[in-house]
């Protein structure tokens, strides 16, 4: 069976309470749920998981080739500093979509560079949790595409 990891960064277990005025008020279970009901419409698993710290988010990265079609990445704040998820996805065949639930690139200036976009199949940006649905949505595709 088909499989898609929505591998989420640090902080996003605060959804639904962080900052609602930006991120709204789902919550990251809201956010895997949609990825989860999107995948299933097409018969596709979705794992999860969630991490504060970037060597397990790199680990997971890594243990993605031959386990999954693709990977939805919210890095949060790591998508601005980490050379070592850069590395990681750039060392995997699996595709890798990019999601952020604010539009970046209206905030503050340190937040428009992304680390890791330049390695990723794409990014989503500024549409909520419903970038979480769009991802899943491009994933299938693209992997449907190559058969």
């Amino acid at each position: 069976m088909k499989r898609l990891l929505v591998l989420n960064g640090p902080n996003l277990n605060l959804l639904g309470k962080r900052e609602p005025g930006i991120y709204g008020h789902g919550t990251l279970d809201d956010a895997v749920k949609l990825a989860r009901e999107t995948a299933a419409e097409k018969g596709i698993e979705v794992d999860e998981y969630q991490s504060n710290h970037e060597g397990d988010l790199i680990d997971a990265i890594q243990q993605a080739e031959g386990k999954y079609e693709g990977v939805i990445f919210n890095p949060a704040a790591y998508t601005h500093t980490s050379i070592g998820l850069r590395d990681a996805i750039s060392a995997i065949e699996v595709p890798v979509v990019e999601v952020h639930i604010s539009n970046v690139h209206q905030r503050e200036s340190f937040r428009h560079q992304s680390m890791l976009s330049p390695v990723c199949q794409g990014q989503i940006v500024g549409f909520g949790l419903l970038g979480y649905r769009l991802a899943a949505l491009a994933l299938m595709e693209s992997f449907e595409g190559r058969r």
